[in-house]
Order: structure tokens, then sequence, then C-alpha cells
């Protein structure tokens, strides 16, 4: 069974432990990430989800064993007062990846904040691109339309935002 389970303050270190694994794969697209003195990556906003309002983070299970966590921003409301949430980071290891564990925590999440979602990935990140439009394409309550990508300091906003009124650009 795969599910999302919130990351209690007290699971902050074995949490701080995936962020290390997620940062390791993921300085392939950002090659100017290193380690610090210590041998470290580290995240800098990890305390900010046990102390900010409107962040959250979630460790993702296969079994209740960990596989990965998903972090989600509330970012304020559009112009329909509708929630806007932003998937901050996203990680499923690799050895469970291809096992729908990512889609299944991404949909949880989805239907657990209800609003608009943004989504953007590293323009170098052609994985995570492809696994962001299938879960757009896949998810029950959307509709895909095409739209303008912006590009700004490496990152690529994907424009996709899923509500239950579509997923657009």
């Amino acid at each position: 069974m795969i599910s999302i389970q919130p990351v209690e303050y007290k699971q902050k270190p074995i949490w701080r432990n995936l962020l290390e694994l997620y940062k390791y794969d993921f300085r392939e697209f950002d090659p100017e990430d290193d380690i610090n003195p210590n041998g470290l990556y580290e995240y800098p906003y990890l305390d900010h989800y046990f102390t900010e309002a409107g962040r959250f983070a979630f460790f993702i299970k296969v079994e209740e064993k960990l596989t990965g966590f998903a972090l989600v921003r509330c970012i304020g409301e559009n112009e329909q007062n509708e929630k806007v949430y932003e998937m901050a980071e996203f990680f499923v290891m690799k050895k469970y990846r291809g096992l729908k564990c990512g889609q299944t925590a991404a949909y949880e999440l989805f239907n657990t904040f209800n609003g608009v979602w943004k989504v953007a990935e590293m323009e170098m990140n052609v994985p995570a691109q492809k696994f962001w439009r299938k879960i757009g394409l896949a998810y029950p309550y959307t509709a895909l339309a095409g739209g303008v990508r912006q590009y700004a300091r490496g990152r690529r906003t994907s424009c996709r935002h899923l509500s239950s009124t579509g997923l657009y650009c």
C-alpha cells in the first residue's frame, strides 16, 4: 500500500537523511549545488516546514517503508479566491520509481489540498517533465491545454496547474 504521512518534528533527522539522498540525485540537474565542509548538501528550508504556516512535508511510503517525500507550499490565492499550492520538492528513491509510488502520492496530495497546483521542473530535468506531464494527463479531474513556457534562472516553469477546473498553462 502506498501512502503519504506528515513529517513530525521528531522525524526531522529521518527527513534530513532523505533530503541528502534527494540532493545527491538532483546534482546532475543543478551542477552548482555542492556539499558543504561537513560533507552534506543541506536543505536551506528544512526548519521552515516546522515553523512557517502554509508549508507541509510528507513522507511517501510503500508498505510502511520510506520511499521518498513531498514538500507542499501554499503560496496564496488566485483571483477566484482559490488556494494556490506549489509542489516545492518531490522525491521518490530510484528503487521505487516505476511502481506508481509517485503517481499515487501526487494524487493523494492533490486530493488533500483542494485548489490550484503549480509544478515546476529544472529545464534539464527531462525525467521530471515527463513524470509531471504523465501525472497531469492521467489525473481524473483535469484536462490539458497548451501554453507558453517561461524560463527563469535555469528553472522551467511548467505552467501545469491542477485543480477541479483543469490542468492548464
